[in-house]
């Protein structure tokens, strides 16, 4: 049962929804949480590990440099992220995000996460930040193809056309952010939205805290779901201190009932 405080800031959220057009979604690896991922930090909030087997920082064996001078290096930790997330399905907060793209004039997603998830629930706008790992680029020719998972490669794997190493499509330390994805989060951001959520994610990152900074400045409702205070927590109009799975449906759920 949802505490009566809570409830109360759900009905809050519903009453922002019921006057809004337009949405901008920001999500982290809280998200994924309730589909068995784990909340670790690094490339996309899927590694932790202070000290790496080789005794090499993980932020140096997940970089762009690296994967350029010794790629089996980090393509044994990309590994074992994608062994991590292998098998994962979208969950109820994904599924929501999905479903309200149809039920509101815009819908955008703004994701940290590499898992694809949010295409996984049938979301269609959808940034991501730091790309996906499920789609696989060859780094000596055009060749490309997304794949389920890491299951028949041979790490590193090699382009079938060139036989170049392989690299998936994500943002290695060192990296800069995808310039198209970065523009198109420009241009919703300037075409404006009614309210934006913050979901699963602490906000370390300026490009992830900024839209909620730009939504203050703008007068653009804010709500935030995350069990623990981070960066933008003070900056939102609404806190909801649950995880994303709950938070949604209840809200979803809240909303569709209010709305008929």
């Amino acid at each position: 049962m949802i505490p009566l405080s809570r409830e109360d800031d759900i009905g809050r959220v519903v009453e922002v929804l019921a006057r809004s057009h337009s949405l901008l979604f920001i999500t982290g690896a809280g998200i994924s949480a309730d589909s068995g991922l784990p909340t670790y930090r690094g490339i996309g909030g899927l590694y932790n590990a202070e000290h790496p087997d080789e005794g090499i920082p993980i932020e140096e064996i997940l970089s762009g440099e690296m994967i350029r001078r010794r790629p089996e290096l980090t393509w044994k930790y990309l590994g074992q992220i994608e062994q991590a997330a292998r098998g994962a399905q979208f969950n109820r907060a994904h599924q929501v995000i999905a479903e309200m793209e149809s039920r509101f004039e815009r819908v955008w997603t703004l994701t940290q996460n590499i898992d694809g998830l949010h295409r996984q629930a049938g979301a269609k706008n959808v940034l991501e930040i730091h790309g996906n790992l499920h789609d696989l680029l060859c780094t000596g020719c055009e060749w490309q193809q997304t794949v389920a998972d890491y299951g028949a490669l041979s790490l590193p794997p090699r382009c079938p056309q060139c036989r170049a190493i392989l690299r998936p499509r994500v943002v290695l330390f060192g990296e800069m952010l995808p310039r198209e994805t970065v523009e198109s989060l420009h241009d919703q951001l300037d075409a404006g939205f009614d309210v934006v959520f913050s979901i699963g994610t602490t906000s370390v990152f300026p490009y992830i805290a900024g839209p909620v900074e730009a939504a203050r400045r703008r007068g653009w409702a804010t709500v935030e779901i995350n069990p623990t205070v981070t960066c933008v927590s003070r900056l939102v109009d609404i806190k909801l201190s649950m995880r994303a799975a709950g938070a949604m449906d209840a809200i979803w759920m809240r909303y569709q009932t209010q709305i008929k």
